[in-house]
């Protein structure tokens, strides 16, 4: 039977964390891997590829390595290992199949490579998207599980792009009901400089837990532009920067000079720093919006006002044209009388 087939394909335990409704699950080499990304057949297709790769690539000349060095979007690892054989390699890929294919693992065994990435024998480094130096996993050699837990406590990045494969993913991994969104076009010249901005503020506050910024390029999302300038009231031909709540939508915006001067590093720190205490909060913009409405109520009182006093007036004079017609009725009918 079908059942049957299927039983014998996947353990029966795993469907046990199939727990979430119209998710996409994928089953590679006894793992499970939830796809939580957009829902158009060229990004699931590009998942899918990712995932039948090697949880671990290899940098084995300085071609590799200046590949590596590209993929500064994205969290990645890279450890030196004495050969594949080694039992710290081993323990270092294990646990890079329960990440597989989200975070980024890549190994060398070729000193030349390690010397150039500054590695010793058997050491990994963290590296965090867009960062210029890497964090050394303390404690080495490591054990699957040390690596795992490092990993964990360090995977909400200062700095993180949206991509169409991990959108809702990231989308939900908010701090506090909030998100520091911004939109940049990279290949848009006010774009790239604001991001050079962005990764400036991001790098000089690495340090901080309660900083996650989410850049979005709107030309990975060309459908979506048009609901985000609608529910957001922004204008994404420029770069943008704001604070949102996830639950219903509600923004502040940092407001941008009308010319063409982007804000410097200092001025986007500030703004960031009162969005974080609390200065500005798209909760308190509400009151705002409530005053707004508040008054678009009274307006239309008034006009409802004037409305009823305008028909009362009507009426009053109807009914004198009823009454001056009532009157020359009864003269008419006097005279028929004298006659």
């Amino acid at each position: 039977t079908v059942e049957k087939k299927i039983k014998q394909i996947f353990p029966v335990d795993s469907f046990f964390c199939l727990d979430e409704v119209e998710s996409i699950y994928i089953f590679a080499d006894n793992e499970i891997i939830e796809y939580d990304g957009e829902l158009a057949a060229d990004t699931l297709v590009e998942f899918l590829y990712d995932v039948i790769e090697d949880p671990v690539e290899i940098i084995g000349n300085d071609r590799e390595l200046k590949g590596f060095h590209n993929m500064d979007e994205v969290i990645r690892l890279v450890g030196y290992f004495k050969s594949e054989k080694s039992s710290h390699f081993t323990e270092y890929k294990d646990a890079a199949e329960e990440f597989h294919p989200f975070v980024k693992f890549y190994a060398t065994f070729d000193p030349k490579i390690a010397k150039k990435l500054k590695l010793k024998i058997n050491e990994v480094d963290f590296y965090e998207p867009f960062m210029d130096e890497p964090v050394p996993i303390p404690g080495k050699p490591y054990i699957e599980s040390e690596i795992v837990e490092f990993i964990e406590q360090h995977d909400r990045p200062t700095l993180r792009k949206l991509e169409p494969y991990n959108m809702y993913e990231i989308w939900e991994d908010d701090i506090d009901g909030e998100h520091i969104v911004a939109f940049a076009e990279e290949d848009d010249p006010d774009g790239f400089e604001f991001l050079e901005i962005l990764k400036e503020v991001a790098r000089d506050n690495t340090e901080n837990p309660n900083l996650s910024i989410i850049w979005i390029d709107p030309d990975n999302f060309p459908l979506l532009v048009p609901y985000w300038e609608k529910t957001f009231r922004i204008d994404l031909s420029s770069p943008q920067i704001g604070v949102v709540d996830v639950e219903d939508a509600d923004s502040v915006w940092m407001e941008m000079d009308d010319d063409d001067d982007m804000p410097t590093a200092d001025e986007l720190e500030k703004w960031i720093e009162d969005v974080l205490s609390g200065k500005i909060d798209p909760d308190n913009d509400d009151d705002d919006d409530d005053d707004d409405d508040d008054d678009d109520d009274d307006d239309d009182d008034d006009d409802d006002d004037d409305d009823d006093d305008d028909d009362d007036d009507d009426d009053d004079d109807d009914d004198d044209d009823d009454d001056d017609d009532d009157d020359d009725d009864d003269d008419d009918d006097d005279d028929d009388d004298d006659e």
